[in-house]
């Protein structure tokens, strides 16, 4: 490593290409990849190298880090097109293809290896890092669980043979590499899902923590995990000048079923009655959370707490304010919603799931609801993420995504925005008393803070759809509209999420 905590460069082909994928935070400049990191792994096949650098761009004051797996091959890979990423001229004078590793199914196969064997990596480029393999105490003999319900799984000790492999399309902030399995008598086992976290942070990832804590606490609403990856790499801003968090997290997958929000989406369109799912839904949503309370930490909801939490609350209304302009007017209107939550009692403080919406749940046959990606923003910091918060918080995400369908609705359809807006109402409701249900928790006098985070959610939106679908502005413009409709503005009017302190 260099005074400044890098280490070698990455080939500028590499640099460039990874600042065009998704996962790469976009800095508008040329990017030049340094190494903080890395290891390499075991291929098991001639020809190929596997290696993974953990890499930060030497021009980025953040210092953001990525893990940038890649394989080498000296013949090109059969139908890896779309994952080459470079070609490069060794000492030989050979060529060598560079690969996108997760395609490649030397790396998939090493990948799952490494957790199920409990493995450590080899050296990377620098030298410098080490890879760990961990699975995790729950009862899935041999990381793997059976094919069916019922089913036993692969014996301990024993691996499983990897039938395939295939990345997951459309993620946008991580990689997943999907694979089908047998044991060794050629009888399928369940598939498997090993999401490769492309940011990384010092730390624990709550994707890995919050799930497996789940599955511990004996919950059916999550995947079961099978193992993570964790690793270190230079980081001057870490204690000892080393930083340590997961680098890649293996679970159940499930197959053949749809996310939420296309489950909702369709019934809305069909004005099909979704007020019994809606409510099972809100049972699962508390359910997760009583687990989740028991299983983690949870934090008395004083004054000071309080007061961070809406502090924090302000500071995104006025950052909405300041890249939405027409969002002023509403200014005193929200910092009144806001007080109004100051004013009520507030639950303990807990473990949630912190980004939660239909798009984060999936409806399995004969299971009901599961609730996935736990991660949060990968972005926002390890440190955000990992706090307690307001239950409230994952059920005002619900009900705005319940909303969020009706008005795509509308949007297709205009003529029937009000038969759809009801039928979004109905689904509030039922999700509301599925989640009283189970929680014991009654709304009551904490509507207002409900409200709160469901205004929040609603700035969220402003700010997204302005960046990146400008068109979709009038849905959450006319949330925000109804959500601040009844509200009483006091006299004198308030500042507070207008003032830039």
């Amino acid at each position: 490593m260099t005074g400044n905590g890098l280490g070698s460069a990455v080939p500028e082909d590499v640099s460039s290409w990874a600042a065009r994928q998704r996962w790469f935070a976009d800095t508008g400049r040329p990017v030049a990849l340094a190494r903080v990191g890395g290891w390499s792994l075991p291929s098991g096949e001639p020809g190929v190298l596997i290696r993974t650098d953990c890499v930060v761009d030497a021009g980025d004051p953040r210092r953001t880090v990525y893990q940038l797996p890649v394989t080498e091959r000296e013949v090109a890979l059969p139908g890896g097109e779309a994952a080459l990423i470079t070609t490069l001229t060794g000492a030989d004078g050979r060529r060598k293809f560079v690969y996108d590793a997760p395609a490649d199914p030397a790396y998939a196969r090493a990948l799952l290896l490494l957790i199920l064997r409990r493995g450590t990596s080899g050296p990377g480029a620098d030298g410098c890092s080490v890879a760990e393999g961990e699975t995790f105490p729950n009862g899935l003999a041999g990381g793997v669980p059976g094919g069916v319900p019922g089913d036993g799984v692969a014996p301990e000790g024993v691996e499983p043979t990897v039938v395939s492999s295939h990345v997951l399309r459309g993620e946008q902030s991580n990689t997943s590499i999907i694979y089908e399995l047998a044991g060794p008598d050629g009888r399928a086992l369940t598939p498997v899902i090993c999401k490769v976290f492309r940011a990384l942070h010092h730390g624990d990832n709550p994707d890995v923590t919050v799930q497996s804590a789940l599955a511990r606490a004996g919950s059916h609403f999550v995947p079961l995990p099978v193992g993570c990856i964790v690793g270190d790499w230079a980081d001057p801003r870490a204690p000892g000048g080393t930083a340590r968090g997961h680098l890649a997290f293996a679970q159940e997958f499930l197959p053949g079923v749809e996310d939420a929000w296309r489950v909702v989406l369709s019934a809305a369109r069909r004005n099909e009655d979704f007020t019994a799912r809606a409510r099972s839904l809100g049972v699962a949503t508390a359910a997760v959370h009583a687990d989740l309370a028991d299983a983690m930490p949870t934090a008395e909801p004083t004054a000071e707490v309080v007061g961070t939490v809406l502090d924090g609350l302000r500071a995104r209304a006025r950052r909405a304010i300041a890249e939405v302009p027409a969002l002023d007017r509403y200014a005193p209107a929200i910092e009144a919603v806001f007080a109004a939550a100051a004013e009520v009692s507030w639950p303990r403080l807990q473990r949630i799931h912190g980004d939660l919406h239909l798009g984060q749940v999936l409806l399995v046959p004969g299971r009901g609801w599961v609730l996935v990606d736990f991660e949060g923003e990968p972005l926002t910091p390890l440190e955000d993420r990992t706090r307690v918060d307001v239950p409230w918080r994952d059920v005002a995400g619900m009900l705005r995504s319940f909303s969020y369908a009706a008005g795509t609705v509308a949007r297709e359809a205009p003529e029937r925005t009000g038969v759809v807006t009801g039928w979004a109402q109905a689904c509030r409701r039922a999700f509301l008393a599925g989640y009283s249900e189970r929680s014991g928790r009654s709304l009551g006098e904490q509507r207002p803070l409900l409200g709160a985070f469901e205004l929040d959610k609603a700035l969220y939106e402003v700010v997204y759809e302005k960046l990146n679908r400008p068109d979709w502005l009038p849905i959450p413009l006319a949330a925000i509209d109804a959500l601040l409709a009844p509200v009483p503005v006091p006299v004198p009017v308030p500042a507070a999420v207008r003032e830039s302190g």
